[in-house]
């Protein structure tokens, strides 16, 4: 236990002054506390970093000029991943008929099955596939794009020229 600090501490406290032991009393207790509040204030101020990005986003973003380009996207992101959402659906619904058979022969429901893949790909699993695949699509398209744009320094050069990137992107 010698090595702890406040042992320690209390050893040191005859030969230090006063003043000064109550100083390194104080640090010792208080740095746990201070790390707590150092970590604590690092992550409140990303978050409000970040908070500010996406409200300067979300402004630059709703310009009239800019709508034209909203729906060129939505349509891009959109309706030109129907044809991956159907696919996964399809295999999705097919592996679910064939689990699901399995389970509603032992019960004798095997009548039941068409009503249960169909409820439940379309209220459950549809919605959330279908996001999954959108947002795969959509955030790799996106970032590959953002990437190559960093990578060959044209945003660089929109900062450059004085640019703003968030409004130009």
């Amino acid at each position: 236990m010698a090595g702890t600090p406040l042992v320690a501490l209390k050893a040191d406290s005859q030969s230090l002054s006063k003043g000064k032991a109550r100083r390194q009393l104080v640090t010792v207790l208080t740095g746990p506390f201070a790390a707590i509040g150092r970590a604590a204030i690092s992550w409140t101020s990303n978050l409000g970093a970040s908070a500010v990005f996406l409200f300067l986003a979300i402004l630059k973003i709703l310009r009239p000029k800019q709508i034209p380009k909203i729906i060129q996207q939505v349509y891009y992101i959109g309706a030109k991943s129907t044809m991956i959402i159907l696919l996964v659906g399809l295999f999705t619904g097919m592996v679910m008929g064939l689990q699901s058979y399995r389970a509603l022969v032992k019960v004798g429901a095997e009548g039941a099955l068409g009503t249960l893949v169909a409820l439940s790909l379309v209220r459950e699993l549809g919605p959330v596939l279908t996001a999954i695949m959108i947002a795969a699509r959509a955030g790799s398209a996106i970032t590959a794009e953002i990437g190559i744009q960093r990578i060959s320094e044209q945003i660089d050069a929109l900062e450059t020229m004085r640019i703003d990137p968030l409004r130009y992107l």
